[in-house]
């Protein structure tokens, strides 16, 4: 089978890193499983390195994620351009790693943002997961019911986010059973033959 026709899944982390994320790390570990991470830079801090160092050691993808998390489409092109570079600048300099993504804080945005922003935008399949009393098993029933191939699943690694951390091994099984291989964002949009630069779009999946 070729990689355009394998059903492929992308787990997508928001919000992190944090004292969560290595939990979700163990769990992708026991797994065999990758996932991209879109960070918020003002969380990229000395003391998260070796989270962040592991995430690579294990394969998986690092992303832009703002660098305060703030509603962007209120802010100018300059202070978009800031939000962007700082964030990519300390995740090169945390880990030694080049992001190639972008999701918008609250998947706001607009035309400056598009304009300013030359990553490509990633949006994905929520669960509802930032809501707090939102069950774990509501979480995993959206994603396994909802799912395609191509599809990127948004969840978030933020402090105290348990339900996700309590969801995540019966939805890492429960999309192997229904046959779908785990990748990164990038791994997602080369085995796709799909090129993700372009102009003032929001992927919300890979479909070919």
């Amino acid at each position: 089978m070729s990689d355009t026709n394998k059903k492929l899944v992308a787990l997508t982390f928001d919000d992190g890193p944090s004292t969560l994320t290595p939990k979700v790390l163990d769990i992708l570990e026991e797994n065999g499983v990758v996932a991209t991470f879109f960070l918020i830079g003002n969380l990229v801090t000395e003391d998260k390195k070796p989270i962040m160092e592991r995430q690579i050691k294990m394969g998986c993808e690092l992303a832009n994620h703002s660098f305060t998390h703030s509603d962007m489409t209120k802010m100018t092109a300059a202070e978009i351009c800031e939000e962007i570079d700082k964030t990519t600048t300390i995740i090169k300099e945390m880990a030694g790693y080049d992001v190639k993504f972008f999701r918008p804080p609250y998947i706001a945005l607009n035309d400056t943002m598009y304009d300013t922003i030359t990553l490509p935008f990633i949006e994905g399949l929520g669960c509802y997961d930032w809501e707090p009393d939102r069950p774990a098993e509501e979480r995993l029933s959206i994603v396994l019911n909802e799912v395609q191939d191509g599809t990127m699943v948004l969840l978030h690694d933020f402090e105290d986010n348990i339900h996700t951390v309590e969801a995540l091994p019966e939805m890492i099984a429960g999309l192997k059973e229904k046959g779908y291989s785990f990748v990164t964002v990038s791994q997602l949009f080369e085995q796709k033959k799909v090129n993700p630069n372009v102009k003032h779009k929001i992927w919300t999946n890979v479909f070919c």
